[in-house]
């Protein structure tokens, strides 16, 4: 699964955990698990708002 396969299909708000669950039940990658967790935020708004935050882990 791509990662904007992943964003594109969320409904907001979205917790970080949420991310985190959805992610592992499609069989994302480690890596990026790992990203999602590693979220300073505890909830996003937007998808621009998980994108900024996505942006300065990267």
């Amino acid at each position: 699964m791509q990662l904007q396969d992943f964003l594109a299909g969320l409904d907001y708000p979205v917790s970080r955990e949420d991310l985190v669950r959805r992610w592992q039940e499609n069989g994302g990658s480690t890596e990026l698990l790992q990203l999602l967790k590693a979220l300073p935020a505890e909830q996003f708004e937007s998808p621009a708002e998980l994108n900024a935050a996505l942006d300065t882990l990267a």
